[in-house]
């Protein structure tokens, strides 16, 4: 019977892993570095990521949604619960353009929220299945196997690491999408001139990479997780 080790050290499909882990990370310094660079481009209209964050929301008549500063790097998110838009220091603060992007990404979600964009409350709404799934998908496939390969319990525990993966494609047309938002309103000329467009528009598509490669990691681990225990791949 295959031992431990294939969760995570040598077995079939562990390519898959290393695949996944180097797009990650390359999607991850790639995101980075673009924000580093153009974190030192300043907007003519020299607002912080915050009043630009203030006058998205306003502009766009959205009254309920706070805006908070909160600690980290790149920690930016909008929570559609209590609706609060959160930015973190590097993008409160900031005057770049790079920073303006992120915030008006983050507002790009709080548009959809109040405009009732479905895969956005798709994805809220699997949040919780996703995390429950994931947690437990290791555990049951370990008991699966310790049950003399029970194929049930392993299929089972393949199937809720799929929610995963589900939560991770859903969160991939929010993104982009936010972005697309995002972009249209600074293109107003009210917050970013015309020729600073460009450059919100490669930080917010190195932000989309990383989404991208997440979705791209998350399936390579379920065909190993395939390879190894799908079907009847039982060695006594």
């Amino acid at each position: 019977m295959y031992g431990m080790g294939l969760f995570y050290g040598f077995g079939p499909g562990l390519i898959f892993v290393i695949i996944g882990m180097v797009i990650s990370m390359a999607a991850s310094a790639y995101v980075n570095s673009t924000f580093r660079k153009y974190d030192d481009v300043h907007s003519r209209n020299n607002v912080t990521g915050t009043q630009a964050a203030q006058y998205i929301l306003s502009s766009q008549h959205i009254n309920n949604v706070g805006v908070q500063q909160i600690a980290g790097n790149l920690t930016d998110n909008y929570n559609s619960g209590n609706k609060m838009l959160s930015l973190s220091q590097a993008t409160a603060r900031s005057t770049s353009v790079a920073a303006i992007s992120v915030a008006a990404h983050e507002c790009g979600h709080a548009v959809q929220d109040a405009t009732g964009y479905s895969p956005l409350k798709i994805r809220a709404a699997i949040v919780p299945v996703a995390n429950f799934g994931s947690s437990l998908s290791m555990p049951l496939i370990l008991i699966g196997v310790l049950f003399s390969w029970n194929q049930t319990l392993i299929n089972i525990g393949i199937l809720m690491f799929s929610l995963a993966l589900l939560f991770q494609l859903v969160t991939l047309p929010v993104e982009f999408n936010a972005s697309r938002r995002a972009l249209a309103i600074l293109g107003s000329g009210n917050i970013l001139t015309e020729d600073e467009l460009p450059i919100a528009r490669k930080v917010l598509f190195a932000a989309a990479l990383t989404y991208v490669a997440a979705a791209l990691a998350t399936f390579l681990q379920l065909l190993r997780l395939i390879l190894i225990f799908g079907g009847n791949n039982r060695r006594n």
